[in-house]
């Protein structure tokens, strides 16, 4: 679309106000709204200016200045907002080179779809992730040093009675697709989805997932790796605004509830070059040898992957092994605790993709689905064999075959020396830089883990107490 389609949209729909949106490093959503008056084509080139000093682990206070160049081809109508607003997603940029800031994580995911091209091995990639979340009634938590804790309340959890005292409540781990009463967001869910059809998302299904208490999937079409990621950035909106719509909220932490299903983000995948789907072939479960190398190097790589594709301490409260979690780093066309898996829902060559199943929604996808390629591709460039698929039951091997089957770092900390070790792959036609790497280890590492580390837990009173 060009800058003159989006100022006659924004006429035709008499916006009031333009919401310029941009991504963190950590991969939260901030804006900046502006009277509909000051925009006009040159602020598809000129940008607008904001002070990118107080940003999670972005610029320093001596290079604070900053420029968002919206991109005239992502626009919506802002379905929230009391005065009708155009919402437009910008690039940053640095006001004083006019070059990509190097913090943003979308021009990282434009570097990444233009390496593949410079590649020749394929034209486009095709992202479909199935973010899980949960909808609770309330939430409250604390953290002062010496009352902390957390309540979760839902009227569905299996610890409510259900909902007003009718008996009507979602066992633990027995919440996928039972009919209301027991699915008691079924009517959310809807209003999510209708909401995201304004906003241009093509909504595919949507249902009540495994574990009690609200947790949700929706899932929308694929499109582009740079595509995909602005989708899923209006998704994770819309989710927690609509909740809030209803008195509810919404949260994409992968594991908020101890002895249940956290909500993970399987990423479906696809290379293609024109009309040609590359990954259907001949070899395995109907795939062609391009991706087998492909997940050879998703495999390869996928403990480094994690640091950005499981990237908080919560993260691996959901990757557990022996709980049925995509921690085993093999590939399967059914085994679900398998890290990679190949659906078999239909035969057609153009939907032949692969499924890595480890990440989840806190993860930025910009950086995630970028870093998931530059593994793929590696593992393509150098014909890295996956191994034999894992089709066994994994609960049933012995001990000693199970012990050959390499497995997800246990913690973030780990992902994070996974990372500093191999990433030379990420390097690659500059798509990921040494200093954004080593950017993102530190602020994991003293945001994160440090403050975690540091902090006594409750079931450690239960444990120690009396000691």
């Amino acid at each position: 679309m060009s800058a003159k389609e989006v100022l006659k949209f924004a006429a035709d729909e008499k916006a009031e106000f333009v919401d310029v949106r941009f991504t963190d490093l950590i991969g939260a959503w901030h804006h900046l709204t502006f009277p509909i008056e000051e925009l006009g084509e040159d602020s598809f080139q000129d940008g607008f200016g904001f002070d990118a000093s107080s940003l999670r682990g972005w610029a320093a206070i001596n290079e604070s200045d900053m420029l968002m160049i919206p991109d005239p081809s992502r626009y919506l109508i802002d379905p929230f907002m009391d005065r009708k607003t155009l919402v437009l997603i910008a690039d940053i940029v640095d006001p004083v080179t006019k070059e990509s800031y190097w913090l943003d994580p979308r021009a990282l995911a434009r570097r990444a779809q233009n390496y593949l091209r410079f590649t020749g091995i394929a034209d486009a990639t095709y992202f479909g992730p199935e973010a899980e979340f949960f909808i609770f009634d309330r939430v409250s938590f604390t953290n002062d040093s010496h009352n902390f804790g957390v309540t979760l309340e839902s009227g569905e959890g299996h610890w409510a009675s259900g909902s007003g005292g009718t008996g009507y409540h979602i066992r633990a781990k027995e919440g996928y697709v039972p009919l209301p009463p027991l699915d008691t967001i079924h009517n959310i869910r809807s209003e999510i989805a209708a909401t995201l059809k304004q906003a241009g998302l093509h909504v595919e299904c949507h249902h009540h997932e495994v574990a009690t208490s609200g947790q949700c999937e929706i899932d929308f079409r694929y499109s582009t790796l740079l595509g995909t990621a602005d989708n899923l950035m209006i998704f994770k909106y819309t989710v927690k605004n609509v909740a809030r719509r209803y008195g509810k909220t919404a949260t994409f932490m992968p594991k908020p509830l101890y002895g249940d299903n956290g909500s993970g983000m399987h990423c479906h995948q696809s290379l293609w070059k024109g009309e040609k789907p590359l990954f259907a072939g001949d070899q395995y479960a109907g795939l062609s040898e391009m991706a087998l190398h492909y997940i050879g190097g998703i495999l390869k790589h996928a403990p480094a992957l994690a640091a950005f594709a499981a990237p908080t301490m919560n993260s691996y409260k959901r990757l557990v092994p022996g709980f049925e979690a995509p921690v085993n780093l093999a590939y399967s066309q059914r085994n679900r605790s398998a890290a990679v898996r190949i659906p078999l829902y239909s035969q057609s060559p153009k939907a032949k993709r692969l499924e890595v199943r480890f990440p989840d929604p806190s993860c930025n996808a910009y950086l995630t689905f970028s870093a998931m390629l530059m593994a793929g591709l590696d593992g393509i460039q150098n014909k890295l064999d996956p191994g034999q698929p894992l089709d066994k039951d994994i609960y049933d091997l012995p001990p000693e075959e199970l012990a050959e089957v390499p497995s997800l770092p246990g913690s973030l900390d780990d992902s994070l020396r996974a990372l500093e070790l191999d990433h030379s792959f990420l390097l690659k036609g500059e798509v990921f830089t040494e200093a954004l790497i080593q950017r993102w280890i530190d602020y994991k590492r003293e945001k994160e883990i440090n403050p975690v580390r540091m902090r006594p837990h409750p079931l450690e009173f239960a444990l120690y107490y009396d000691i």
